[in-house]
């Protein structure tokens, strides 16, 4: 055992957040306290405090802005869902002057663009119907148990032929759960009917961070020195702190801990915790999906696809299906974005980048022939980076969606944070922003109640200002 008597006080480690992660550090931070964090990968220091922090991502996981091509460019979370000043990371983003492209003002699960941005058709030049989703919601309310969305969608065909579609309206409705799939990042045979549409969307619909999410990053993280290269091994904890032990041996010690590591890192058991974690809690890291979705970005010479935000490929399965996000109509730069889910993201991540480009650019020249090829590419690597292992959480066929907050109650002076933690917003860049801030308070009050009355706290970024910053929306 070790004695955290030798340890300056108060202190905290955050082991390491994953969207969102850093307003945790920040609230600590403003406190004044001793804090021990995980952000990426690394150690800092900080004068008259001891400030220690890790990752387990080189990247801020799924928050990954790449600048290889002279733009911005995002190979993880994109969207801002929920345009609005209840959004909690809209101080950030409006204090920034960031702007922001409205993809859709509606504020469903599945249509997060808008059906006349889309460039799919009937052959007769028609929108697809979109009943069919509300005819789902009548099997979910007359079973008691649960089952895929795939599953409900063939109870309906069985009970309505007259609504089963054949020839190009079965490929566009395949298209459409392709969307879904995207939306969840896995199957439609393995996405709860029960659970698919419980998360709470905010109004304003989705905008698109046309400068990327770093800028966000960045200011959450200013003023912490980090410092890349001790990803956790261990996490030890004690009545009386916490002991975390990092590759090479090394060990840091602290009063607690935020564990804010991806969920596919929990589920792959590569940090040990002792004594091991309770079983309902090792039973929610093990219920909840974690799934997976990529990014094969095309940057082209120019553009010579049509002006719409979406390019779709109907097929005879949603697994053939695919679709590209145009990044010129909201960035005007020519790039293409192929984003595969699921059991397809999987299998092409077994390729390499310039297979995984060229099969992008293949399905690209299934819609446009003439399509010319790209000068530059760059392919995401969510589901195998031993740093994320998967991009975010879903709800599983049978499982309760109350499993988000059980995984992120404490256990001791451990603390939880993270998308999959959220009940409210899980999958979402805003949703580990606030358990981020749940997280930190937890801390502050775990802090309090050992040490006593402290008044070194000062409000969060934001909240001492009396006015918020309208956030910049537009819409070509």
């Amino acid at each position: 055992m070790f004695d955290s008597r030798c340890m300056p006080r108060p202190s905290l480690f955050a082991i390491p957040p994953r969207r969102g992660g850093p307003q945790a550090h920040r609230l600590l931070l403003s406190s004044v306290l001793v804090l021990l964090a995980l952000l990426q990968p690394e150690l800092f220091m900080m004068p008259h405090f001891r400030l220690s922090c890790w990752n387990h991502a080189i990247e801020l996981v799924e928050v990954h802005t790449d600048y290889s091509f002279g733009f911005p460019v995002d190979l993880g979370a994109s969207w801002l869902h929920g345009v609005c000043k209840e959004n909690p990371l809209a101080p950030v983003i409006g204090r920034l002057g960031l702007p922001l492209y409205r993809t859709s003002g509606d504020n469903s699960v599945l249509y997060d663009h808008d059906l006349e941005s889309y460039a799919l058709f009937d052959m007769d030049g028609n929108q697809v119907p979109q009943d069919l989703v509300s005819k789902t919601d009548l099997v979910r309310q007359e079973f008691s148990e649960d089952m895929s969305v795939q599953h409900a969608i063939s109870i309906v065909f069985e009970r309505r032929p007259d609504l089963r579609l054949e020839g190009l309206g079965h490929k566009v409705l395949q298209w459409y759960l392709c969307r879904m799939e995207g939306w969840f990042a896995a199957d439609a045979d393995t996405i709860s009917l029960k659970s698919w549409d419980q998360e709470e969307l905010l109004p304003g619909g989705h905008g698109l961070m046309v400068r990327g999410y770093l800028p966000v990053i960045n200011t959450l993280a200013k003023g912490l020195d980090i410092r890349l290269g001790h990803r956790v091994t261990n996490i030890l904890r004690h009545h009386n702190g916490v002991k975390v032990t990092v590759e090479g041996g090394r060990t840091f010690l602290a009063d607690a801990a935020i564990v804010a590591v991806p969920l596919g890192v929990l589920k792959s058991n590569c940090i040990k915790f002792e004594p091991r974690l309770p079983d309902w809690k090792e039973a929610a890291i093990d219920d909840l999906g974690v799934g997976i979705e990529n990014k094969i970005v095309l940057h082209f010479e120019e553009v010579f696809w049509p002006n719409v935000e979406f390019l779709g490929v109907v097929a005879e399965t949603s697994y053939e299906c695919s679709y590209f996000l145009n990044l010129h109509k909201a960035t005007g730069h020519s790039v293409l974005v192929y984003m595969p889910a699921g059991r397809l993201a999987r299998d092409i991540e077994k390729l390499s980048d310039e297979a995984a480009a060229n099969f992008a650019f293949t399905q690209l020249k299934r819609i446009l022939p003439n399509a010319s090829a790209p000068i530059q590419y760059l392919v995401s690597h969510w589901g195998t980076d031993k740093n994320s292992l998967g991009s975010y959480s879903y709800d599983r066929v049978g499982k309760p969606h109350d499993v988000y907050e059980r995984l992120r109650i404490p256990v001791d002076n451990l603390f939880f944070a993270g998308e999959a933690t959220s009940t409210d917003y899980p999958g979402s860049v805003h949703g580990a922003y606030s358990t981020g801030l749940l997280a930190a308070e937890d801390c502050r009050m775990r802090v309090l109640e050992r040490y006593g009355e402290l008044d070194l706290f000062q409000p969060v970024m934001g909240e001492d200002n009396p006015f918020s910053v309208p956030l910049l929306i537009s819409r070509m």
